[in-house]
C-alpha cells in the first residue's frame, strides 16, 4: 500500500506541475492522467477491501490514513 500511495502523490504533483505548465506535452499528459487514474482505482480497491475485511467503520464525509512509522490506521472524521 505504501507504494501506491506514494505514486500517487508523487503523480498528483507531476499533474500539478503540467497543469501549471504553458507547454503541455499532450502525449505526456494523457499517459500521466491514464496511470493516476490506474493508480487511484488500485488505492480505492485496497481501501474498500480492508474495509470490508476487517469491517471498520465509517463516518458522513470521513477519510482514513495511514502512519506508515508505525502501520496505524486511522478514521478522520470532520470538525
Amino acid at each position: 500500500m505504501k507504494a501506491t500511495f506514494e505514486r500517487k502523490n508523487a503523480l498528483m504533483e507531476l499533474f500539478k506541475t503540467l497543469a501549471d505548465s504553458d507547454q503541455v506535452n499532450t502525449a505526456l499528459y494523457e499517459k500521466l492522467v491514464a496511470d493516476l487514474g490506474k493508480t487511484t482505482t488500485r488505492h480505492n480497491e485496497w481501501w474498500a477491501t480492508m474495509r470490508k475485511k476487517y469491517q471498520w467503520e465509517s463516518a458522513p464525509d470521513g477519510r482514513w490514513e495511514i502512519d506508515f512509522d508505525d502501520c496505524s490506521i486511522y478514521l478522520i472524521r470532520p470538525a
